[in-house]
């Protein structure tokens, strides 16, 4: 075959993308899997599982972080969803601009953004603790909540709205019966961008609360630091399980609901 049709084919060009995924997407899930059921001899164990189930420190480090993680979804949706709803249905000029700025930060190393929000705690005199982690945690990730409702809302068809109007329902109304069930894949887009990252993150525990606080994803890196790679990789297994759960939360045809009822 030459070169020509080799380039030609549009299979072809999905050849970097496969090959990308296959060295730093599927092999370190099959490096996980395989160090999580194995001992240090390589021999096939369960005894990494084990030992997370009979340490209660690790378990409640891990029930803590999916709590930590819930109160910072929950904070996002309380907070990001108003700003969408006032950008997208307010018919508010510039609203691209004021959702660019919304975005911006993200350009920001998220280290760079946490040591940030740790000057300020200190500029202010606020201790450092776990209304510092639950602040900085909802300052990196509130973007993530925002653009996904702005991006649902946007697209909305309005006729339901101006129906909802026709037929006599109230504001009160038309957003319970109508702006909010549409909104839903938005919401729940968000949630998934907002609770998997934040269950996972240990830097910004780390620097907000000076260490004090420990989540799941500080155990794993501690263990992966002191080459306990099998017991690591057992915690990654259990966290890679507990995201794919989270995705549950996400409707298979949102996409399609997106913008309007179909």
């Amino acid at each position: 075959m030459s070169m020509t049709r080799i380039f030609d084919s549009r299979k072809s060009w999905a050849l970097p993308y496969a090959i990308f995924a296959a060295l730093f997407v599927v092999l370190p899930l099959i490096l996980i899997l395989v160090y999580a059921f194995t001992d240090e001899q390589g021999a096939f164990t369960l005894a990494n599982f084990q030992k997370f189930m009979s340490h209660p420190e690790a378990i409640n480090t891990f029930v803590y972080s999916i709590g930590i993680a819930a109160a910072n979804t929950i904070i996002c949706i309380l907070v990001g969803y108003p700003a969408a709803y006032i950008l997208a249905m307010t018919h508010m000029r510039h609203a691209a601009t004021v959702v660019t700025l919304f975005i911006l930060p993200m350009w920001v190393n998220i280290l760079v953004r946490t040591l940030a929000t740790v000057a300020l705690f200190d500029f202010a005199d606020i201790p450092l603790g776990e209304g510092a982690l639950l602040f900085g945690m909802a300052y990196n990730f509130i973007p993530f909540m925002i653009y996904p409702i702005y991006n649902t809302l946007q697209k909305m068809d309005r006729s339901y709205i101006e129906a909802a109007e026709d037929l006599g329902a109230s504001p009160l109304q038309q957003f319970v019966k109508v702006v909010l069930p549409l909104s839903m894949p938005g919401v729940a887009s968000g949630i998934l961008m907002v609770f998997m990252p934040t269950i996972s993150t240990f830097a910004i525990s780390e620097l907000l609360t000076m260490n004090n606080i420990k989540l799941f994803g500080t155990t794993i890196q501690e263990n992966v630091n002191n080459s306990m790679w099998n017991y690591g990789a057992a915690l990654s297994l259990i966290m890679l399980f507990l995201i794919g759960a989270s995705m549950l939360f996400a409707s298979p045809d949102s996409d399609s609901q997106e913008g309007g009822i179909r």
